[in-house]
């Protein structure tokens, strides 16, 4: 084996598990949370996770929390308040949910406004990536 082939495959073995297509849009929300905060280092799955699953109160009441519509499981398919059927948000069930930046931005504006009462900063939103690209 080629040294440099040899280089690239095990860069490759150990490269987070995620899928390429979502680095772009991580490392957009990663600019803008260090400009939003001089002393952000990273996303991290644990504080995507918080904010899964947390009930927040801050925005519609029938919306406390994203579970709310999308159940405590990321693997499984949501319901919207219509009945409509959500896809599961775990990258792992989902492959291209994360793939197109201006569907992603739609509903991060969407949802956040409805649990959060805000919009999601650029950190919430590369931790919330993160944590499904853990699923």
């Amino acid at each position: 084996m080629k040294p440099m082939f040899l280089a690239f495959a095990v860069v490759l073995a150990f490269a987070p598990n995620q899928p390429a297509s979502a680095s772009p849009l991580l490392d957009q929300y990663a600019q803008q949370a260090k400009s939003d905060s001089p002393d952000f280092k990273e996303f991290t799955a644990e504080r995507g996770r918080d904010l899964f699953l947390s009930r927040h109160n801050m925005g519609k009441p029938e919306t406390p929390s994203c579970t709310s519509c999308h159940t405590e499981s990321p693997l499984k398919a949501g319901l919207t308040r219509a009945g409509k059927t959500i896809a599961p948000l775990a990258a792992s069930a989902s492959s291209n949910r994360y793939t197109d930046p201006a569907k992603v931005e739609k509903w991060f504006r969407r949802n956040c406004n409805s649990v959060l009462g805000r919009a999601c900063t650029a950190r919430e939103k590369g931790d919330f990536i993160t944590f499904m690209l853990t699923q």
